[in-house]
């Protein structure tokens, strides 16, 4: 048994769609399972047992010994929210719980951490575990993550292995479901779609000129490779960046979606709303090298081949991973 944690999500749907791809077919899903729409992330897949997070615990006492692997990539992700009590149950003391019980019945884990850790990246974005606890995240979202990095890190009684993967930005096929926190290759689909141009947010910063702020984009495809080499490691267990190591700009990701429908590029820009503009992150560009020397060898997808692949196969028609 494999469980995947936040299964009817974006990335948790694509994570199970991979499992079963390789023949694991019996997966444990974890999540709470109210969302119609993100429901239909999980048709088609070979899932053994649908568990709800609130039964998630009681359901592990009882069947421990059968688990292989966790896969907890649940959490709420919502870089707007404020109200620190959702991350500090959600994000913060679940993970701790899952944390304790992997030790306790020794079941290697993989959780997803975040780039939001890193703030406006005053200390850089290299995946050095010495630096984590001077990190400044720019909202409760990344402070629940990063305080979570930083509790593990303490911790004397660990899984025999574990993984935490600070994800970039991440976007490709089963994030129908997310509305404003979906990526910015599927807001732009739509607006294409509605009004025939793309709006993109103009910068607030001397330093950067209106759709050159820089993200490390990476596809859900190869995150969820990432994870499955993981899996079978099993060795050097810490905190790893997962992005691909190469800052592109919105600008790029825009001209690319418009080429991937054959479209001339028609981009407006937009004032940052004013609830985010004070914690948005300008640049971020994940060093890799640290997932490399352990042995990941494989290349990443580049942002123009990643686009035309969600766009063509999966946006067009509204089709599923």
């Amino acid at each position: 048994m494999i469980i995947v944690t936040g299964a009817a999500g974006f990335i948790g749907s694509c994570l199970i769609q991979r499992l079963n791809q390789d023949n694991f077919n019996f997966i444990i899903a974890v999540d709470d399972f109210s969302n119609e729409e993100k429901m239909k992330n999980l048709e088609g897949k070979k899932i053994q047992e649908f568990v709800h997070r609130d039964n998630f615990f009681e359901w592990l006492e009882k069947n421990q010994a059968e688990v292989e692997f966790c896969f907890h990539i649940g959490a709420r992700t919502d870089t707007t929210e404020f109200d620190t009590e959702i991350f500090d149950r959600l994000n913060l003391n679940y993970s701790k719980r899952i944390w304790k019980k992997c030790h306790e019945f020794q079941i290697p884990l993989v959780y997803a951490s975040s780039a939001a850790t890193y703030g406006a990246g005053e200390l850089g974005y290299d995946d050095n575990e010495l630096v984590i606890p001077q990190l400044k995240p720019l909202n409760p979202y990344g402070d629940s993550k990063n305080d979570f990095d930083k509790w593990a890190l303490l911790q004397k009684n660990a899984p025999f292995f574990w993984a935490g993967l600070k994800f970039f930005n991440v976007y490709g096929p089963n994030e129908f479901h997310k509305g404003r926190m979906a990526s910015v290759i599927f807001h732009s689909f739509n607006n294409i779609n509605k009004n025939g141009n793309i709006k993109l947010f103009k910068s607030h910063r001397p330093d950067f000129k209106d759709g050159e702020q820089m993200r490390d984009f990476i596809y859900v495809k190869d995150l969820v490779d990432v994870c499955i080499f993981l899996m079978h490691s099993r060795r050097n267990s810490g905190i790893y960046n997962l992005g691909t190591g190469q800052a592109r700009t919105f600008l790029d990701l825009a001209k690319a979606t418009f080429a991937a429908l054959n479209l001339e590029p028609n981009i407006d820009f937009i004032d940052t709303p004013i609830d985010i503009r004070d914690k948005y992150q300008y640049y971020t560009q994940a060093n890799m090298s640290k997932l490399r020397m352990i042995g990941y060898k494989k290349p990443f997808t580049s942002l123009e081949d990643a686009v035309k692949d969600y766009v063509t196969n999966y946006l067009v028609g509204k089709k599923y991973l």
